[in-house]
């Protein structure tokens, strides 16, 4: 990397989770697919710089990309961290989302940033933990190497609001930002 080049952080989505589509699973512990975890991760050690610093979320999704990862690219150095992890969501753990009921799912939005939905995290307690390990990341950067985060959508969406508006600021359920990396792929934020 020359040092007119910005160091990045790579946002990396977990593989695709072994898990019925249309269930809750925030903080549920629930495995990747192993050939689409192989996949993903020769597509990103080609994809990484020489010089990057990698954390992964200590859910065994993320876990389990990164270290295929790093048997492809043994060079590459990954530490947990858990406040990469996602959002819990309480009792609605493993439940459909359909299952969980339109009252429920009605709170949270009405109060998007504070209402703890199915009495687990809210998201003001996850853009806190994302803005910390944010703040850090910043600092690593500093050194002209990348960062790499094996995470998941949540993260991934409070690492958009957070550098599009501080933490000053707690998002209406209006706000949030949709978009996240699909399973295995990844986002490029310029933090230098």
């Amino acid at each position: 990397m020359s040092p007119t080049t910005p160091a990045r952080l790579w946002v990396v989505r977990h593989a695709q989770p072994v898990v019925a589509a249309g269930t809750c699973y925030g903080a549920l512990d629930v495995p990747a697919e192993t050939p689409a975890t192989h996949a993903a991760a020769q597509r990103l050690a080609q994809a990484l710089p020489n010089r990057v610093t990698a954390s992964h979320s200590s859910l065994q999704r993320c876990e389990l990309l990164a270290l295929y990862t790093q048997a492809l690219r043994p060079d590459l150095i990954i530490n947990p961290d858990d406040r990469l992890r996602e959002m819990d969501f309480g009792i609605w753990e493993g439940r459909a989302w359909d299952n969980i009921g339109q009252s429920a799912i009605d709170a949270w939005t009405a109060d998007f940033a504070l209402h703890r939905p199915g009495g687990g995290n809210n998201l003001a307690e996850l853009l806190a933990r994302v803005a910390a390990a944010l703040n850090d990341a910043r600092q690593q950067v500093r050194g002209g190497t990348d960062v790499v985060w094996f995470t998941h959508a949540g993260v991934a969406r409070c690492v958009a609001w957070l550098l599009a508006h501080g933490e000053a600021r707690m998002p209406r359920a209006d706000e949030w930002p949709l978009a996240a990396p699909a399973w295995g792929e990844w986002v490029l934020h310029d933090l230098g």
